[in-house]
């Protein structure tokens, strides 16, 4: 594989240059901020999870400023990895504190949603339009299984994760629109993408807090 070969899959970039996607580019520094923000709410809660969590959203938003400014296979894959690792990293926390599931079990959980998304983002990849947000689909369906699953024992967290892929799914439609939407409007609607996911991934680090400092963990 070509890790040099230029990528160009979103409205804004019109030519190879760094600065081709400039509001792409600068947009990410709202995972920057939700990071931020979340850095300062966890202050002395000692939830190491949580604060790992905090780390790889701040590398998601570095990882995506490298893809739309180098825009090459590269810098794709600093983009992709970091995102992946934070839901592996969340359903494991989420398995073993929300659920009150052992390390052992939540690690084989995590493990589980390689297959399940490697079954499912194909079936998300059928509906007409979706093209390359179906490799995310199968993320909002989750963390609405998970609210489904806790609705009675954990209420408040159940609404919390219920709202996180509510959040999800608006910039999943933000993300998808980027190209339809190109010729009325020459920025296109990535960005937004990048703004609501900071916004959502802060949020799910907000209801993993909560929940643990509400008492409803196993572990820290």
């Amino acid at each position: 594989m070509d890790w040099t070969r230029a990528v160009d899959g979103y409205c804004e970039r019109l030519d190879p240059g760094f600065w081709a996607e400039p509001i792409n580019a600068v947009t990410n520094a709202a995972f920057l901020v939700a990071a931020l923000v979340m850095a300062l709410r966890l202050r002395g809660a000692g939830l190491p999870l949580a604060n790992l969590l905090v780390g790889i959203l701040a590398a998601i938003g570095l990882g995506s400023f490298l893809f739309h400014t180098f825009a090459q296979a590269w810098a794709g894959l600093a983009d992709v990895l970091p995102i992946l690792v934070f839901i592996l990293v969340y359903i494991f926390a989420a398995s073993r504190d929300f659920l009150g599931l052992s390390g052992r079990m939540a690690g084989l959980v995590t493990l589980g949603f390689l297959p399940y998304a490697a079954a499912t983002a194909p079936l998300f990849g059928l509906i007409p339009g979706l093209g390359s947000s179906a490799g995310y689909a199968p993320v909002p369906l989750l963390i609405a299984a998970y609210a489904w699953i806790l609705r009675r024992r954990a209420p408040a967290t159940a609404r919390g994760l219920a709202v996180g892929a509510g959040l999800l799914v608006l910039s999943l439609t933000f993300r998808t629109l980027d190209e339809p939407l190109c010729g009325a409007l020459p920025l296109g609607t990535h960005f937004l993408w990048h703004i609501l996911n900071a916004v959502m991934l802060g949020w799910m680090i907000e209801v993993y807090r909560a929940h643990m400092l509400a008492g409803g963990g196993r572990g820290r």
